[in-house]
């Protein structure tokens, strides 16, 4: 008899097998990769689903054993071979009703019993949607609340934790090298014409959308009144004057040169010179006279012109239209997008280098972010309420997401291959349930039927 229940549950499992194929294969579209591993069997599954195989058998032999000792007690009973064949005629009675109910509820999970389609049986295939929709519903209610997420959140205590860890100087080197190399690699990654096109798009238009005029008057009339402009009119006046002294034919040649065809050389000769004394003169004067009438008048100057860069209209309106005339060229855009080529460069120079001032700050300021979060309670509750308030801004954001993750992966699953995977894994355990049927009713009916004999005596 359990040759023939072998043979048969091997039929039905082979037959399963060939449908779920065949299923696998009509339903296969681009995202069943997502799912393979809920609709695929590896070994430990099969080796899972023989023994289940094994446990059907060993529960449905059981079965066969308290029928076969019904039919041989109840033929005794009726031989006259005593009570005892009645109590035992009851007991097995009983549990061939328990087996058998067990048998209906566990096989009404997976599928409709002997094939009938019973209403509420096959449950798992006929109800894995709901099932997915109620489990992703009972994940949020229980798992992604607030409360739930702030009391696991506090009780890990993530900042002392996390400090203590950061502390260790080696784990500071682990990190500032982890970080390093995320950094070359996101530099890598980047391209620099979109790096370029955006930086020189960013300066632009923020250059674009705050006036420049009354900061640049601001700072104007600042180094004015500090007297900060005097070391460039130093340097420009005697850059002039030893220009001037250097340059003496060339200057008489280019008032020369000006004067008009009809005059004399001679007297384009002593224009010439008296032009160049002038000017050597006033350059000189420039330089070793300090209150020199030109300095007042170039103080006089600036001052007023840092006045009407904060609050005449027309200067203010000048410079911005000079700003976008010189933002506009194609040198000086060109000139800040090369700057991020230059900027690259050094950071990824930095982040190679292991002694570079850049990794010896990152690690510094990891190994005293350690030490502070490991012995200040301060800072625990700082970022231990940081953690708290990212992961619930997250749960609290996209519960729906998340659960939906649940729903809309047990919602693509088949729900031939789903019920075998579940059933491989679980279904061992519930053959225990009609072991347990079998054996439970049979007690109970061999007391009931004391009881009610003992009474009816």
């Amino acid at each position: 008899m359990c040759g023939i229940t072998e043979r048969v549950e091997r039929m039905e499992q082979t037959k399963a097998a060939e449908k779920g194929a065949g299923a696998e294969v009509q339903h296969a579209r681009p995202g069943a990769a997502v799912n393979r591993a809920m609709t695929t069997f590896s070994p430990a599954d099969q080796e899972k689903q023989r023994g289940v195989r094994r446990m059907k058998l060993t529960a449905t032999g059981l079965l066969v054993f308290v029928a076969l000792v019904y039919v041989l007690s109840t033929w005794a009973h009726n031989a006259g071979a005593g009570a005892w064949a009645a109590y035992v005629a009851a007991a097995s009675e009983a549990g061939m009703v328990g087996a058998l109910a067990d048998w209906f509820a566990v096989t009404a999970l997976f599928r409709h019993p002997l094939g009938i389609p019973i209403p509420h049986t096959a449950i798992i295939p006929t109800k894995k949607d709901q099932l997915g929709v109620s489990l992703g519903e009972f994940v949020g209610e229980n798992f992604l609340s607030e409360d739930v997420v702030r009391q696991r959140l506090r009780a890990v205590g993530i900042g002392s934790r996390l400090g203590a860890w950061l502390a260790v100087p080696e784990h500071a080197d682990r990190v500032t090298a982890e970080l390093s190399t995320a950094l070359r690699g996101a530099l890598t990654v980047l391209r620099d014409s979109d790096v370029q096109a955006v930086v020189g798009e960013a300066i632009t238009r923020r250059a674009n959308a705050q006036e420049i005029g009354p900061g640049i008057g601001k700072m104007l009339e600042k180094v004015v009144a500090d007297g900060g402009h005097k070391r460039v009119v130093d340097l420009i006046v005697t850059r002039a004057h030893d220009w001037l002294v250097l340059h003496r034919d060339e200057v008489m040649d280019a008032v020369e040169g000006g004067a008009p065809g009809w005059t004399p050389k001679f007297v384009d000769r002593k224009v010439g010179e008296r032009v160049y004394r002038e000017l050597l003169r006033f350059a000189t004067e420039m330089r070793d006279m300090p209150g020199h009438p030109a300095r007042n008048a170039l103080d006089r100057f600036l001052t007023d012109f840092a006045g009407d860069l904060q609050s005449d209209t027309d200067t203010r309106a000048r410079v911005e239209r000079l700003k976008g005339e010189v933002l506009g060229r194609g040198e000086v855009q060109d000139l800040i997008a090369s700057a991020w080529t230059a900027v690259r460069s050094m950071i990824v120079s930095a982040a190679e280098d292991e002694r570079s001032e850049l990794r010896l700050r990152v690690r510094a300021s990891l190994l005293s972010l350690g030490s502070r979060m490991a012995g200040e309670r301060k800072v625990q509750d700082k970022v231990d309420k940081w953690v708290e308030d990212a992961a619930v801004y997250v749960v609290t954001t996209y519960r729906k997401e998340i659960t939906s993750l649940i729903t809309d992966t047990v919602a693509s699953w088949d729900a031939e291959h789903t019920t075998r995977k579940i059933e491989a894994n679980i279904g061992r355990d519930l053959q225990f349930i009609r072991i347990n049927g079998t054996v439970v009713g049979s007690l109970a009916g061999l007391l009931i039927y004391t009881v009610s004999h003992a009474l009816g005596a």
